[in-house]
């Protein structure tokens, strides 16, 4: 028998970390390569780094994959005095810190076990910075998987940040033997931004979702809707972002509706569910006077969310003109859920276009408070009447985590050829 190649990988994301759907990409890369004829094994960060830690996905990592956990902290939580520190001890983020534990083992590692490829995955720019060192150190092929865009003009907002992210980003695509995003938007701007680059250096997979969490979150489903009888609950699951998916506008069109009595907290519930910010959307709900219907709701198991999203009306995505080259990893959760989707977008935007091509065409410009009242009167309308239908699964089976991995094998496969 042919014996399997060795990939090492690294990643900030990863079990237990939880507060983001950015740790299935490589957990479910992890799962599934096998199949494919390559062994993987994880270089990740000290649990101590992360913000919120939930051990529910632990046991969905393979008995067999090796995983090690680099030195590492957050620098505006760990290594700060009342909450201040240097702005040099946050770049290119949080955890630069991980750095130095992460070449160490990461060497460690390469020396001990001889993997065959080096992979890296972001939005945590460390992650890149840490594959860029093992590979210039190691020699060894290195896929950068950026997901979506380091920069863009604008963003990160911060200016040093942006420079120091934006040098790291050239010196990676200079560097890596490949470079993945999850839409071809973002690499067709890779491509134009770094034109002296081979064109076969770029490529694409999406996101996806997992069938076999789809089944275990259906097995013993209550088939009872979340909200109480005659009232419609919308859901949003995951990390909202305060500057890329701003629901500021989205309070003020659900205090308009309320005002105009369309709305109650008896005929409308909305659970915003791990945001990430709630101390900062508290308040903004309180001045609103919307506390009774949009409510902020804790981290949960992988599992409950599922099933929580399983059950609801209706589910919500909010994406903003700033990331109108992305797609959130959730949109495919959403399509496998078979869950009727109400859409904050921007309409030029990937996203939107994307959610149209599959008949989700319940949107509304996520920066107008009157489209938002408008759209969302009309989707709660349709709910109420059971003239809304979620993405059929026919479509949302082409998107699985299973053939995604496929993918990224066959890159592998042609990178060692």
């Amino acid at each position: 028998m042919q014996k399997n190649k060795k990939i090492l990988m690294v990643a900030f994301h990863f079990p237990p970390f939880k507060m983001s759907s950015g740790i299935q990409r490589t957990l479910k890369f992890c799962t599934y390569l096998r199949e494919y004829g390559w062994d993987p094994m994880v270089l990740s960060v000290s649990p101590r780094a992360y913000d919120v830690i939930n051990p529910d996905q632990l046991k969905e990592i393979p008995d067999d994959v090796i995983v090690e956990r680099a030195w590492g902290l957050d620098t505006a939580t760990q290594l700060s005095f009342r909450g201040k520190y240097l702005r040099w001890m946050a770049q290119p983020d949080r955890w630069a810190s991980w750095w130095l534990g992460g070449m160490w083992t990461g060497m460690q590692m390469i020396r001990k076990h001889r993997p065959d490829v080096l992979f890296s995955t972001f939005p945590i720019a460390t992650a890149h910075m840490i594959g860029l060192g093992l590979s210039k150190r190691s020699g060894l092929p290195w896929v950068a998987d950026f997901r979506d865009a380091m920069t863009e003009e604008g963003y990160p907002r911060d200016p040093l940040t942006w420079r120091v992210q934006r040098r790291l980003e050239a010196a990676s695509v200079e560097q890596c033997t490949r470079a993945l995003f999850t839409t071809q938007l973002t690499r067709q701007m890779y491509a134009e931004r770094y034109p002296q680059i081979p064109e076969a250096k770029w490529g694409v997979i999406e996101n996806g979702y997992d069938e076999d969490n789809f089944r275990d979150a259906l097995r013993g489903l209550e088939e009872a809707p979340l909200g109480k009888p005659n009232q419609i609950t919308l859901v949003h699951s995951g990390i909202l972002y305060p500057k890329e998916r701003d629901p500021r506008p989205f309070f003020a069109a659900i205090a308009g509706l309320k005002k105009e009595g369309a709305i109650s907290a008896d005929t409308l519930q909305i659970v915003l569910r791990a945001t990430g910010s709630d101390d900062l959307y508290r308040p903004q709900l309180a001045s609103h006077g919307i506390e009774d219907i949009v409510r902020l709701e804790p981290v949960v198991a992988y599992r409950d969310a599922l099933r929580e999203m399983l059950r609801a009306d209706g589910l919500l995505i909010f994406q903003g003109s700033v990331c109108n080259h992305q797609i959130p990893a959730k949109i495919y959760e959403y399509y496998r859920s078979g869950r009727p989707i109400f859409a904050l977008v921007d309409a030029p935007g990937i996203s939107a276009r994307m959610l149209r091509d599959v008949g989700a065409t319940d949107q509304a410009n996520i920066a107008d408070a009157s489209d938002i009242a408008r759209a969302l009167r009309a989707f709660v309308d349709k709910l109420k009447a059971g003239q809304a239908s979620g993405v059929d699964y026919a479509i949302a089976s082409q998107h699985s985590r299973r053939s995604r991995t496929g993918e990224l094998a066959a890159v592998l496969n042609g990178i060692v050829a």
